[in-house]
């Protein structure tokens, strides 16, 4: 968030950057970098503008019938006025004529996260005689997606609630299969739901993915009361699911397991799916270390200059051997005999100023135990994929 601290380090980057000002656009809600980066609260209707110069103090252009969200701007920083659509063109002559601004905008809408500012505005940021208008992409990198130390704390609070639950939840499954009242796809959702309640969790509107076999394929699948799907004894099952504490960071994360015994097919599948896995990271991550560009490491991988995350290490031990580690998650029932061992995965979630490793102790399983992290510029939150055997 914009502050008098964190003024002076974003005024480095833009005279480093060399450009003149950044320029922060909003018209209700359709860019929430400007909510998120200025603190913005209550109801918006009209378009603001934000200033933030290279030299000199920050100046927000709003309309005069909503001043109520900028009782926290500095009364040393600069607020100006407008009512009518000619007064808003005025002051905006008067910020940004003959020079180079930074907006959320995305040249060929190749970062659709960051293309927030329509077409018609850039229009008229250049009638209004700007210079050049370039993207912010550096700038909300560095001053917007880096989470703060509370951020990073309330994450790490709800990832371990959202791990204890799915891993709860397969339990129930295995369970209830086991006894031979299985549990449906819907039901066990609104387990999962009810659950996050009870620890005080938030999560969209959209509930968890909890999906059975072929509908796991489904990217976007939702349980369905009118078409219920037993877990059984011998299903692939997906859950997939997030949560954040209020005003916090979402923790989602992905699990899939075998309830007993994988079959010959998953096991072929999930090799598959591993060894790919494994090639990729292998090929990339020396290339990341040495901060140049994949394609000198592996001529016929496309090339990932702007990647933000890197698996730092994923470990596990093949069946029969011992694993070291601290702690492992709880036994779960299987509904069949397999052996198992320890496993444990760690995540290393990089952005800049701000770095975390964090263990996520797995499921004991029978086949190799996998992790991945990613950004959701949505929801800026990291995701795990875990795969075991139960």
């Amino acid at each position: 968030m914009l502050t008098p601290e964190t003024l002076p380090r974003l005024q480095e980057a833009l005279v480093e950057a060399d450009i003149d000002g950044w320029l922060v656009y909003d018209f209700q809600g359709a860019n929430p970098i400007a909510a998120g980066l200025l603190g913005l609260k209550g109801m918006l209707t009209r378009r603001i503008f934000v200033w933030l110069p290279r030299e000199g103090v920050p100046v927000a252009i709003t309309h005069n019938i909503e001043q109520s969200a900028w009782d926290h701007w500095p009364d040393a920083w600069g607020h100006e006025r407008y009512s009518s659509w000619r007064e808003l063109e005025g002051l905006l002559d008067e910020t940004v004529s003959g020079r180079r601004v930074a907006m959320e905008y995305s040249p060929g809408d190749a970062v659709p996260y960051l293309d927030r500012v329509p077409g018609g505005v850039l229009d008229m940021v250049r009638a209004a005689g700007a210079g050049e208008i370039v993207s912010s992409a550096a700038l909300v990198t560095r001053f917007y997606a880096v989470w703060t130390p509370e951020q990073l704390a309330s994450h790490r609070r709800a990832a371990e609630i959202v791990r204890s639950v799915a891993l709860e939840s397969f339990q129930l499954a295995a369970s209830r299969a086991r006894g031979g009242t299985p549990i449906t796809e819907f039901e066990l959702q609104a387990h999962i739901l009810e659950a996050f309640d009870k620890h005080g969790l938030e999560e969209p509107d959209h509930g968890p993915i909890v999906a059975v076999d072929a509908n796991a394929a489904n990217p976007h699948y939702a349980p369905s009361a009118d078409n219920p799907v037993p877990v059984v004894d011998g299903s692939i099952l997906l859950i997939d699911l997030w949560a954040r504490e209020p005003d916090g960071v979402f923790a989602d994360q992905t699990w899939m397991a075998s309830l007993g015994k994988p079959s010959d097919r998953a096991v072929e599948v999930w090799n598959t799916i591993r060894d790919a896995r494994r090639c990729g990271t292998r090929s990339v991550m020396p290339a990341m270390r040495r901060s140049r560009s994949c394609a000198s490491v592996c001529p016929t991988a496309p090339r990932s200059p702007e990647a933000k995350w890197t698996m730092r290490r994923a470990e596990s031990s093949p069946p029969g051997a011992s694993a070291n580690t601290s702690r492992t998650a709880p036994a779960i029932p299987s509904t069949r005999a397999i052996s198992t061992v320890p496993a444990r995965t760690w995540i290393t979630w990089r952005r800049e100023r701000i770095g975390s490793s964090f263990p996520v102790s797995a499921s004991p399983s029978s086949l190799e135990c996998t992790s991945a992290a990613r950004s959701a510029c949505g929801r800026r939150s990291t995701r795990m994929s875990t795969t075991a055997s139960w």
